[in-house]
């Protein structure tokens, strides 16, 4: 009678084992249907974030390609309103205008004078200068302004001013001026501009305007 009261207790022993396994297992199923179901949603939360990002750059390139676009129409109208202020421009550098260079005229000058040792490039962008401006200084000598124009003036336009404003020096053997034409400047020519490397004339805004 004892043994089979000991037999019984381990059946019950057993039975209690065996219940816990199943909950082991069940909840283990749980788990995996959870990490399951988890991993579904991050996938699709990963995927909408995929979505975005495409969105994302594909409006950045929109958006610079507008910029693209705005570039030459806005170039176009700072040259127009540095052609209408050339005077003005003059006059900011202690200067009087006596005429703007026609195009012809600075491809003669480099045409008919020595260009050993200059490179070709950079010839080119001389030939290209945005304002050529004849000029007298307040003795009434010849001078001249090399002058480039953007809507926000940088670096490489702070830079072409310089060289081409040298290149008039050395071609005609009159004092050149640098000059860059803008409604803005970027920070990192400011130091050129308190040097006084390059003198900046800020171009009046209506002529920025479209039409």
């Amino acid at each position: 009678k004892r043994f089979d009261g000991v037999d019984k207790r381990f059946d019950g022993v057993d039975k209690r084992f065996d219940k816990a396994e199943a909950d082991i297992q069940e909840t283990r199923n749980d788990l995996a249907d959870f990490a399951k179901t988890t991993n579904e949603r991050f996938d699709g939360v990963d995927k909408r974030f995929d979505k975005v990002e495409t969105d994302i750059r594909g409006l950045r390139n929109d958006i610079q390609k507008i910029r693209n676009d705005m570039a030459p129409l806005k170039g176009a109208h700072a040259r127009n309103g540095a052609l209408r202020e050339a005077d003005m421009i003059a006059e900011s550098m202690g200067l009087s205008l006596t005429r703007i260079l026609p195009d012809s005229e600075i491809k003669d000058l480099i045409r008919s004078c020595d260009t050993t040792g200059i490179a070709k490039n950079e010839l080119i962008s001389f030939r290209l200068a945005d304002l050529i401006i004849e000029a007298e200084d307040q003795k009434g000598e010849r001078c001249y302004i090399a002058a480039e124009i953007s809507y926000t003036a940088n670096g490489r336009d702070t830079t072409r001013a310089i060289r081409n404003a040298g290149f008039l020096t050395r071609f005609t053997g009159s004092p050149a001026h640098a000059a860059i034409v803008a409604q803005h400047t970027d920070d990192r020519i400011q130091e050129s501009i308190d040097r006084g490397k390059v003198s900046w004339y800020r171009l009046n805004a209506k002529y920025l305007e479209v039409d």
